[in-house]
């Protein structure tokens, strides 16, 4: 007779709650760690996952590294002299293990792998809209890439071998001419540490720091989002064009019937100049509509995500079926939001239905119902069409974790 299968989330490591004393954060709670340090000061936190083991191998991390939707860089300062490659890299096109001073820098690992995407989740005290991804950093002895400062918040876990970390808090931020890099010309380091596997350094944006690889190491960099001031204005300038012409009014366009004729036809007339301008100046939003830019733009995947749809996708009735049984979980790529009217699903913005409130912020906030969670909600059609949509998509998976 065939077992019920489990829970696929059963036993997965977790994010502490807001008032947990944790070790991920030196035997303090999240909420005192936000408030004490959190884009404020650096913290040295040893022993933060004890007997923690490195997410991907050396040699998983080097076939990832070798496809096309995932971005690498190889930085080498082979001689003294920087150089900054971007991949796919085959494995043969890597420096030997046996040379030093090279780096292999992997992004996104959490949204290829489930290990590299539960030990991201770990970090959930902070919001998924902030949250941006894990970095691998393989090095072998000496390797590096220089000293620099970061616009953004990151933890730096030590998952195999040792590095050695010197901080600052630098004034000077020139930067050394003529580098494919940005490496500070002027490093003036205040503390230093050799960090461990199961130790972590957490650091404030603008934090100047080194790391240098004590033998063969890996390190993993949980980085989070800090869009510019000009990022976040001009897409949201181009959030408000898109939704305007989503309307059925017709757009009004611009009209100069008092223009006179010109005998300088290059010159920009005064009166468009006006025009303009008073136009601009009525260009007005409310809360909803920065809600909506803002779910949308955190939600979007980046440029080189792609989601891989079943092969031979499920009926709907096959789906439930698997769903009662297994549960379903959101697949590591998807990034679902919502507040109080909407929710966005990989940038997309839908309403937020009384009868999806009913489960999707629990489906977001844990990234999988359990089975016997879709058993008690699977007699709403509604949401089991809905999320049948979404795994024929590839957005939710009813398979256990791999």
């Amino acid at each position: 007779m065939p077992t019920r299968p489990l829970d696929a989330t059963a036993g997965r490591p977790k994010a502490p709650l807001p008032d947990e004393v944790t070790p991920l954060l030196g035997n303090r709670t999240p909420a005192q760690f936000m408030r004490r340090y959190w884009q404020k000061k650096p913290l040295l936190i040893r022993q933060a996952i004890p007997d923690i083991q490195a997410p991907l191998s050396r040699d998983e991390l080097f076939e990832l590294a070798d496809l096309d939707d995932v971005e690498s860089r190889l930085i080498t300062h082979f001689r003294k002299t920087w150089a900054l490659e971007h991949g796919p890299f085959a494995t043969d096109e890597l420096p030997s293990v046996k040379k030093r001073e090279w780096t292999l820098l992997v992004q996104g690992a959490n949204l290829h792998h489930d290990r590299a995407h539960d030990l991201m989740n770990r970090f959930r005290f902070i919001p998924d809209a902030r949250l941006d991804d894990l970095m691998i950093s393989y090095a072998t002895d000496g390797g590096g890439v220089g000293p620099h400062f970061d616009s953004y918040d990151v933890f730096l876990l030590q998952v195999h071998g040792k590095r050695r970390w010197r901080i600052g808090a630098q004034r000077d931020l020139s930067l050394k001419p003529g580098v494919p890099l940005k490496v500070l010309q002027h490093f003036e380091p205040e503390e230093e540490w050799v960090l461990e596997p199961g130790d972590m350094l957490y650091l404030p944006p603008h934090i100047a720091h080194d790391g240098i690889a004590e033998g063969e190491c890996m390190t993993c960099s949980i980085g989070f989002r800090a869009p510019s001031k000009q990022e976040i204005t001009g897409q949201f300038l181009y959030h408000l064009a898109e939704r305007s012409g989503d309307s059925d009014v017709p757009a009004a366009h611009y009209r100069d019937p008092k223009q006179p004729a010109v005998s300088r036809p290059a010159e920009l007339p005064q009166l468009l100049l006006e025009r303009v301008g008073a136009i601009l100046a009525n260009v007005t939003w409310h809360e909803k509509d920065v809600a909506s830019f803002v779910g949308s733009y955190l939600s979007e995947p980046k440029a080189n995500v792609v989601f891989d749809p079943p092969a031979r996708p499920l009926t709907e009735q096959k789906f439930i079926e698997r769903a009662k049984k297994s549960g379903l979980r959101l697949d590591r790529k998807t990034m679902l939001l919502y507040d109080k009217r909407s929710y966005f699903l990989n940038g997309e913005p839908e309403l937020l239905e009384p009868k999806l409130r009913k489960w999707l912020p629990e489906l977001a906030n844990n990234r999988h119902l359990e089975a016997k969670r879709f058993v008690t909600l699977a007699d709403d059609s509604t949401m089991t069409s809905l999320l049948h949509e979404w795994y024929r998509a590839g957005w939710i998976q009813v398979d256990a974790y791999a």
